[in-house]
């Protein structure tokens, strides 16, 4: 999906920006490629810099509620120092390294409802604006799609996934955001939790995986969240039994069910071991759409559906996906 727009901030004598994102598959702490294409205005112009910024669509948790905003959580200068004549053509091209954290948006080819953008900004003469806006779609790593079909080999269902602003206390995490991806319980597990949310924190090294459990009250005790987190490497994924190792993490956090505490879990593959994290500044979930997800090799599969910065940014990457198109061909 690309958007061609005129720099507004020059008026309509002003150059266009077309950003085209190469359309290979992108992961997490991968390098993300492609190229800026200038086309000139009805004057030469300095290109001072082309900057690439990642946005994402993040919801925040407050004392008044609950609001979704516009993060920006990373930026690239891709080129700039150039003078760009009347009419004149041109393309820059880019290879960025994505954060680590960078937040998973499909499955399978499926889409995972998370939005995320790379917008471009321009800087010319002096003056700046933000002329194009691209979806960006992330894959998960190896071991983020292990543990994914690890999950729905065992039963559990995908409900919905979004971002939320804030972090996860005892955590190494980095982005002013985390993932939260929420699922349905197995049967096995129906009487022990109402959900399940689990959110992945990548490195270079290794990878967070954090788990919380929506408790179901009983009559005497009212319901109560379990958390945890394991810690597991890049390494030697297909060697490992992740159903296994997965169900054991679930089988750790139903036990907590009855110790009514976070408490110390085992380690997981590779490396690591577990501690009692808590989210923080924007903990809680979005609302579920009920989509149960067929076990397999598709894992949990399914077609769903730094700052918080000013609300006309949020109506841009609201219009991501479905006003811009219309726009354009206005």
């Amino acid at each position: 999906m690309v958007f061609k727009r005129l720099l507004g901030a020059l008026g309509a004598g002003g150059p266009t920006v077309d950003t085209v994102l190469d359309p290979a598959s992108v992961r997490p702490g991968g390098t993300l490629t492609g190229q800026v294409h200038l086309v000139g205005g009805k004057a030469d112009f300095e290109i001072e810099h082309i900057t690439l910024e990642l946005v994402a669509r993040v919801e925040a948790e407050h004392e008044g509620g609950e609001s979704e905003g516009v993060v920006a959580f990373d930026r690239f200068t891709v080129g700039g120092g150039f003078r760009l004549a009347e009419g004149e053509q041109h393309s820059v091209p880019f290879s960025v390294v994505l954060p680590w954290e960078t937040p998973v948006t499909e499955l399978h080819g499926q889409s995972l409802g998370v939005v995320l953008g790379v917008r471009t900004e321009l800087s010319v003469a002096g003056a700046k604006d933000k002329g194009d806006l691209d979806q960006l779609n992330i894959a998960p790593l190896p071991v983020q799609e292990a543990v994914l079909e690890a999950l729905g080999g065992l039963g559990f269902g995908f409900r919905s996934a979004d971002l939320e602003y804030g972090r996860i206390g005892g955590t190494g995490q980095r982005l002013p955001f985390y993932q939260e991806i929420e699922l349905v319980p197995a049967p096995q597990y129906a009487q022990r939790f109402n959900e399940i949310e689990l959110t992945f924190l990548a490195g270079p090294g290794g990878m967070e995986v954090v788990l919380e459990a929506d408790k179901r009250g009983g009559f005497v005790s009212a319901g109560h969240d379990a958390l945890t987190r394991f810690t597991v490497s890049h390494d030697g994924v297909r060697q490992e039994d992740w159903p296994a190792i997965v169900d054991g993490w679930m089988r750790q956090l139903a036990e907590q069910r009855s110790s009514g505490y976070d408490s110390p879990t085992p380690f997981g593959p590779g490396f690591g071991h577990g501690h009692g994290a808590g989210h923080q500044d924007g903990r809680g979930s979005g609302p579920g759409v009920g989509t149960a997800v067929a076990a397999g090799a598709a894992g949990l599969a399914v077609g769903v559906v730094g700052g918080m910065v000013a609300a006309e940014v949020v109506d841009e990457v609201g219009d991501f996906f479905e006003g811009e198109e219309e726009e354009e061909e206005g």
